[in-house]
This record gives C-alpha cells, sequence and structure tokens, in this order.
C-alpha cells in the first residue's frame, strides 16, 4: 500500500461512506461544442456495452435516468464565432448541473455519459453547487490529450469543448460561468489535469497564470503512472468535499480508443488508464464520475466505448483480484 493511501485510511479522509453505494447514469448528449458529428451517440454506445448491468455487478444500486434532451439548433453559427452553439450549450449544462445535484442529494454517485467535453461545465457546476450549500470545495482529476482552457479571446476554433476547464476557473463567457449562480466553480490548488500533450499557445499562458498543476505525457513517462497519480490524487484530495472525474478519451492512446474526433498520437496506454482509476477507487474521494467524447463515428466495433464502461468500473472499485 502507498503512503499517500495509508495516510488517507488512517484519516478516513476522501472515503466514500456506505450509503453512496447507489449510482445514477446520467446521458448528456451534446455534441454542439464539436467539429465532428457522432459524439452525441456517445452514451448510447456505453450503454450498448451494458454499463448499467455490469456497474450493478459491483454491487451499485443502480438508476440510469436516460439522456437529457437536448434542443437542436435551426441553423450552424456563422464562420469565425468565437462561441458556436452557446445558448444550446449554456441551456444543455444548465439541466445537467440540476441533474447532478438531485442525484448528489438522492445520495447518488453521478456517472455522467458525454456528449462532448463541454458538458464538464454542467456537471462540475452540479457538484460544486451541492458541496458549496455545506460550504465544501470540491477539487478535480481532468484526463484529456487537451487543455481544454481556452476562452473566447484564444480559441482557434470557437468550439466550447476547448473551453469548459477554463469556464469552470472563472474565465470565459458569463453566460457559461454563471451557471448555477455562482463563479469560479474550482480552486485551481485543487485540481490536477492528467495527459496533456497538444496544448494552445493562449492556453499556457492561462495554466501559468492560475498555477493549476499538469503533468503532460512527458512527466508521466519519466516519473510513471503510479506516481504522477499518487500526486494527483493528493492535490485533489485536499478540497474538503472530495472530487469529480473527468475522463476524456483523447487522454487514451488512438490505438487503444480510436473514437474520438480529436485523437493525439501518444496518449496514456490501456493499463495506465486502468491503474489511474483503479488509484482512484482505492483513495475513495470521488464524488461524481465522467466519461466524454466517444464519438461512434469514429469507433471500431464498440471498441472506445467498451473501454469507456471498463475505465468506469475500474474507478467505482473492479479489480483483478
Amino acid at each position: 500500500m502507498s503512503r499517500l493511501l495509508e495516510e488517507q485510511k488512517a484519516s478516513g479522509a476522501g472515503q466514500l461512506p456506505e450509503e453512496r453505494r447507489r449510482a445514477c447514469i446520467i446521458g448528456a448528449p451534446c455534441g454542439f461544442g464539436a467539429d465532428i458529428a457522432g459524439v452525441d451517440l456517445g452514451p448510447a454506445a456505453m450503454r450498448i456495452a451494458r454499463l448499467r448491468q455490469r456497474i450493478a455487478g459491483l454491487g451499485y444500486e443502480v438508476r440510469d435516468k436516460g439522456d437529457l434532451h437536448m434542443e437542436c439548433p435551426s441553423e450552424p453559427p456563422p464562420a469565425g464565432t468565437k462561441l458556436r452553439y452557446l445558448e444550446e450549450i449554456r441551456a444543455a449544462c444548465e439541466h445537467l448541473a440540476r441533474e447532478v445535484r438531485g442525484a448528489l442529494e438522492a445520495g447518488e454517485l453521478p456517472i455522467v455519459l458525454g456528449g462532448d467535453h463541454s458538458i464538464a461545465i454542467g456537471s462540475v457546476a452540479g457538484v460544486a453547487s451541492f458541496y458549496r450549500a455545506r460550504k465544501e470545495p470540491i477539487g478535480l482529476i481532468w484526463f484529456d490529450a487537451h487543455a481544454d482552457m481556452n476562452t473566447p479571446e484564444t480559441t482557434p476554433t470557437g468550439n466550447i469543448h476547448g473551453m469548459p476547464l477554463a469556464v469552470l476557473l472563472g474565465h470565459g463567457a458569463p453566460g457559461l460561468t454563471g451557471i448555477e449562480g455562482f463563479s469560479p466553480k474550482l480552486d485551481p490548488r485543487f485540481c490536477a489535469h492528467i495527459g496533456a500533450r497538444d496544448v494552445d499557445p493562449g492556453e499556457r499562458e492561462l495554466i501559468r497564470k492560475l498555477g493549476i498543476r499538469f503533468f503532460t505525457m512527458r512527466e508521466i513517462d519519466e516519473r510513471g503512472m503510479s506516481a504522477c497519480m499518487d500526486e494527483a490524487i493528493r492535490i485533489a484530495a485536499q478540497a474538503p468535499a472530495g472530487y469529480h472525474v473527468t475522463l476524456d478519451v483523447d487522454a487514451l492512446d488512438p490505438g487503444d480508443a480510436p473514437g474520438s474526433g480529436t485523437v493525439v498520437r501518444g496518449g496514456l496506454t490501456y493499463r495506465e488508464a486502468h491503474l489511474a482509476m483503479e488509484k482512484i477507487a482505492e483513495a475513495g474521494g470521488a464524488r461524481a464520475l465522467e466519461v466524454v467524447e466517444i464519438n461512434t463515428a469514429l469507433d471500431i466495433n464498440n471498441r472506445t466505448a467498451e473501454l469507456g464502461v471498463e475505465l468506469i468500473l475500474s474507478a467505482l472499485g473492479k479489480s483483478i483480484l
């Protein structure tokens, strides 16, 4: 057992109470934040991989709330728009925040299925709002090949799925930062980003300004996934409420997860990803889980959706022995 886990078990920090052996699946099939069609079917693909039944097999009582209704825009935004589909994404994230908060109020662990990564604006807002009422800040572990810290001033595409972490830290369109009535949702001291290997210049400036901890693929290569995850969990676990975990499947190597519209070579291996989730399960501080950016139009035989389900199961405690 690592020293980190020994300290957590001795103090009881981060451990989920027994009543949290209840899970609530929430589909958020939002594809407005991305360029390539197909990501909106990610929740359906994970259900095809028997997500609910397999979570129940771990001893959880599982409620599947189905998918949120998404308002379809009548026409695409004009070329050069810096916040594409802003109103549709704002409405989706407001709805998702309410559903996530409601699951926590019911004593359930929210498991959110994306959709593109813009939905994290809503899911994290819901978790943060629930614990804010208890005067407890939350932490964050964010797996992604990209920083997701662009703003309307720095975005090269106008796609909001490249902005959610900046929004949650209080930088971006007021219609997004103000969801649930407060901003920022997160303190950068309690946030860890894992797997970055494609970062835009404007994002680098904001990362340095805020001092958020990034574990790039180079650092993971040099130090190993185990050491990086121990440190990431230690950072997020400093938040009194525990932490939200969000996984963009492009954090993984495209050889293992081909079904993403934003693949970047050289990502986390199959085993590194499982090790990360197994360590999250052992630490016990996760208050919500999220898997996003599974693009069914680009996937091969539902391989990426199957892996997304496997990683959720590892984060919930499935182990080799």
